[in-house]
């Protein structure tokens, strides 16, 4: 399918890059881009060759936040109105939260407000050193609603009182300390840094990844008794396919398994 505002690459590997395509915008959040996104990620969902996913951003920016255009037609809707629109950003960062698939950022220039919730969404991030963070919300008289659990969940109360309420700009090196980032590299590495992730993905059986995100999913949503049944019932499932069968043998036989290139 062809979008307005993203480019979708899928190599012989079966790792897709999904890339923000508004450069001369900063990769902003427009209400075009947040219509495409879920059927974007919905689409690399369902496809089976689809191994992992890596987003990004065209130029030099990974992603500006909201579209300032986008947020003043909302304030100009009734209150069903601006529900639906702020819902938009809901479903995106939702649809790339449980996207089946590994997903790794790969954060190439700044990274603003919707962005950060975008960033936290992925399973592993990598930073280039020049990247720029900023939840500037506060700023405009916004808050981080629709991405704040998302960051919640990776930088914690402590961390994130530090960097909500100011609108404060920190580098990639404080983005990594505070949780959001998992490997800061050089500009010229990130290319490398990511495609060494990828790899490892590309070694684990495609199913067991799938089911495995689901199972830390469950873990932070249930309490600990729902989550051991959960956990036994699962692993008597992947007992039971054929992805383990093929897994186990590989390791005795000393060859790598068929989901292997």
């Amino acid at each position: 399918m062809i979008y307005e505002t993203l480019t979708v690459e899928r190599d012989g590997r079966g790792v897709a890059r999904l890339t923000l395509n508004r450069p001369d915008a900063h990769n902003a959040l427009s209400a075009r881009m947040l219509e495409e996104l879920p059927d974007a990620v919905a689409s690399l969902d369902g496809d089976r060759a689809v191994r992992a996913v890596v987003l990004t951003g065209a130029g030099a920016s990974f992603c500006a936040g909201g579209d300032l255009r986008w947020m003043q037609e909302a304030r100009a809707l009734d209150r069903a109105g601006r529900l639906r629109e702020s819902g938009k950003i809901a479903t995106v960062l939702q649809a790339l939260d449980t996207l089946s698939k590994p997903l790794v950022g790969r954060i190439n220039g700044q990274a603003y407000a919707g962005g950060l919730g975008l960033i936290a969404a992925c399973d592993v991030v990598i930073a280039a050193r020049s990247a720029r963070f900023a939840i500037t919300e506060v700023r405009l008289g916004l808050i981080p609603a629709n991405i704040g659990p998302y960051l919640f969940r990776r930088m914690g109360e402590a961390k994130a009182r530090e960097v909500f309420f100011n609108a404060k700009i920190f580098d990639a090196e404080a983005a990594l300390r505070l949780g959001l980032v998992s490997q800061v590299v050089d500009d010229g590495g990130l290319d490398s840094a990511v495609e060494r992730e990828v790899e490892l993905f590309l070694k684990c059986g495609p199913q067991a990844i799938a089911a495995t995100k689901a199972l830390i999913g469950h873990i932070a949503r249930h309490g600990p008794s729902e989550s051991v049944e959960y956990g036994i019932e699962r692993l008597a499932d992947a007992w039971e396919n054929s992805e383990s069968k093929e897994g186990i043998a590989a390791f005795f036989e000393k060859r790598k398994p068929n989901w292997t290139l």
